[in-house]
């Protein structure tokens, strides 16, 4: 194998399926021949691309793929990584190792194939802390419902919302109410002293995170320029800054709202046009924060008149379907991310000045 290696220059392109302990290569020439095929151990698989010439190395962009990535980009190889979904249409007939190695490595020879950058370690560790608060986040929602359903068995019930699940967290803390009456007896405090203790245990840490991404946001140029923009905080400008290395990618900014999954799906035919509901592809974290800053900004236009929020109170006014808020705040969302769009391209700030009469 060392023999053969050493004499494939004619390697131009290889794919490679990545795995946890098995790798399938699948190389080929300069004329599309398959020059090498075969089964990889992970302990052998820099040493195998240290002895190729320097070429195009294709992979599915997946946990590990950014790892591998920059491994074989220190070794001279040009590391590009692709969709996953854009590489499913080139498996032949049954799935399987050889099947998909083949089909990447075909992928990567398409014209106009779209490819993934290659994050670096410290980018990896900025998405990593996202990632890790809004799991810490969910395991605080799920706690605040557990609350919720165990103070209901005693009687006591709190309308929806956060704040009211916290008042229902401090009763059972404490046990009396405002007038000073004791309303969760000592047992019931005892069985869910432990939840009260994780839940406060959990806002500490979500604070710690939010404190480290505000000072992330204010040591970077970009991430404070869109801070101006309506709707988006620090956490929201520090992760399209993490996520979104190169805004230039996009040839404008409804490519950049239909990569959140923010346009509507569409599905003409015959030069009719027919639009349905949003996508929903893309980054899914990235679409949520969007929203949510959209919801934020629709609950407090009132007092503002900046051309933004006077779009998106035009728009409420005039939907008559029921969740016309929800409906609107999509559609404020992806005004937002085309506002985005223009920041991180052309640089400026949002103007936030009224609207000439």
């Amino acid at each position: 194998m060392d023999k053969f290696i050493g004499n494939s220059g004619v390697v131009t392109r290889v794919g490679l399926d990545l795995g946890k302990n098995a790798f399938q290569v699948h190389a080929v020439g300069g004329k599309g021949e398959i020059v090498i095929a075969r089964k990889l151990a992970r302990g052998r698989l820099v040493a195998f691309f240290a002895q190729l010439p320097p070429c195009l190395v294709a992979m599915e962009a997946c946990g590990s793929a950014h790892h591998w990535g920059r491994q074989l980009a220190a070794l001279g190889h040009e590391v590009r990584l692709i969709p996953p979904a854009h590489v499913k249409p080139y498996v032949r007939r049954n799935k399987s190792d050889a099947a998909d190695a083949a089909a990447i490595c075909e992928a990567a020879g398409r014209p106009g194939q779209r490819f993934v950058p290659l994050r670096s370690i410290d980018n990896q560790a900025a998405l990593m802390r996202h990632r890790a608060r809004e799991l810490l986040a969910g395991q605080r929602t799920a706690l605040l419902n557990a609350l919720r359903g165990h103070m209901a068995e005693i009687g006591l019930v709190a309308p929806q919302g956060a704040q009211h699940a916290y008042e229902l967290k401090r009763l059972a803390a404490d046990g009396f109410d405002e007038n000073g009456e004791i309303v969760v007896p000592d047992c019931v405090r005892g069985a869910l002293s432990r939840l009260v203790d994780h839940i406060d245990a959990l806002d500490e840490a979500i604070l710690a995170i939010d404190k480290e991404l505000a000072a992330s946001v204010k040591a970077d140029a970009t991430a404070r320029r869109l801070t101006t923009i309506p709707g988006v905080g620090p956490v929201t400008a520090s992760a399209i800054v993490a996520t979104i290395q190169d805004m230039s990618a996009f040839a404008s900014g409804r490519d950049f709202a239909a990569f959140l999954g923010l346009t509507p799906r569409q599905s003409s035919t015959g030069g009719k046009p027919r639009l349905g509901r949003i996508t929903k592809m893309g980054d899914r974290y990235l679409r949520k924060l969007l929203v949510v800053g959209a919801c934020a900004v629709l609950g407090r236009r009132k007092g503002h008149k900046d051309a933004l929020r006077l779009w998106a109170s035009a728009l409420l006014d005039r939907k008559t379907v029921k969740y016309k808020f929800k409906l609107t705040a999509v559609a404020l969302a992806n005004k937002l991310a085309r506002v985005v769009y223009v920041l991180m391209t052309r640089g400026g700030e949002y103007d936030g000045r009224p609207v000439a009469a």
